[in-house]
């Protein structure tokens, strides 16, 4: 019998099925389902945060979260909750306005507001700070840089391994919005040198030649600036990086399973590593995300099911 052939799964969540299960209710308008899985995921922090963010998008062009908490004021998860849909609606609204176009300073209070609330209503929980840091992005000066490193400090001290925490401080220092390259480069080398083995840390270097190539292309160049940027994936400093967090992360991780919160990571190693041209990371990166993928960063470079059908053919990669 013919071998399959190879087809990715972008499911949105990742494989996290309880969570597809509790986004089913929102289509409904029921909350319940809600709040039973955020009970149930509790204080597992890196699932928590990959749940609140994707129900979070889900709950942005709805009511769920606002009929749960008038059924349940006091609830800390949907306080919790609250706040990143508001971050999520805020930076709806900012990318329907156009990049470089402000939005209602009090649509971006508001975020403000909901995540010092939750902060308050769960102080253990390092999420609502995460989506503090994500929102504060959209004011047009950013904010005080005592303010920042106050929020980045309750974060880190909460958990201070998060990946989706530092991405958020990677994109304010980056040049789309209040920093440069360098801030950007130096930040995330400094998060990967400080990581113990086995954390993903180290991959915040691969999220930042990412940010850099769609800076360009967003530029004033548009599509011309990917020409002039042909070595951007493949030079010597990017192999490196490539094969440095390779060691650090994933060598480092032993047999563990790729948790639906780390498939994005995994997928910005395995897209580096593919156009760096290391072709044995390329191919174990492969086989052990499998079938399961992120849109993201393949669709920065082309279309994400054919770079990977690509991929998977010119390595003979088998599953």
């Amino acid at each position: 019998m013919a071998r399959d052939r190879f087809t990715p799964d972008f499911d949105p969540d990742c494989g996290d099925a309880p969570l597809t299960a509790a986004r089913h209710d929102i289509v409904i308008g029921r909350w319940q389902g809600l709040r039973e899985l955020l009970r149930a995921t509790s204080t597992d922090w890196l699932s928590r945060g990959h749940r609140i963010r994707q129900l979070a998008q889900a709950c942005a062009g709805s009511s769920t979260v606002e009929s749960w908490l008038a059924a349940e004021p006091r609830s800390a998860d949907a306080l919790v909750l609250r706040a990143a849909t508001e971050t999520a609606r805020a930076f709806t609204l900012a990318i329907a306005a156009g990049r470089g176009v402000p939005i209602d300073r009090d649509r971006i209070d508001t975020a403000v507001l909901a995540c010092l609330q939750a902060t308050e209503a769960w102080p253990e929980d390092p999420t609502p700070w995460i989506s503090l840091i994500s929102v504060a992005r959209l004011y047009p000066t950013g904010v005080r840089r005592q303010e920042l490193a106050r929020w980045w400090d309750e974060l880190h001290r909460r958990d201070p391994y998060s990946v989706e925490g530092h991405l958020q401080v990677l994109h304010y220092y980056s040049s789309r919005w209040h920093g440069t390259h360098g801030l950007m480069y130096d930040f995330a080398r400094d998060a990967a040198g400080v990581a113990p083995p086995g954390c993903a840390l180290p991959v915040l270097v691969q999220y930042a030649r990412v940010e850099e190539y769609r800076y360009a292309l967003d530029g004033a160049q548009g599509q011309h600036a990917a020409v002039g940027m042909g070595q951007h994936w493949d030079h010597d400093g990017a192999v490196s990086d490539v094969r440095r967090t390779w060691q650090r992360w994933i060598t480092g991780r032993g047999e563990a399973p790729v948790a639906p919160g780390e498939l994005r990571d995994l997928n910005h190693l395995t897209h580096a590593a593919c156009l760096a041209g290391a072709a044995d990371i390329a191919v174990a990166l492969l086989r052990l995300q499998g079938r399961r993928a992120t849109r993201t960063p393949w669709s920065y470079t082309g279309d994400p099911e054919k770079q990977l059908l690509k991929w998977h053919r010119d390595l003979g990669v088998r599953e």
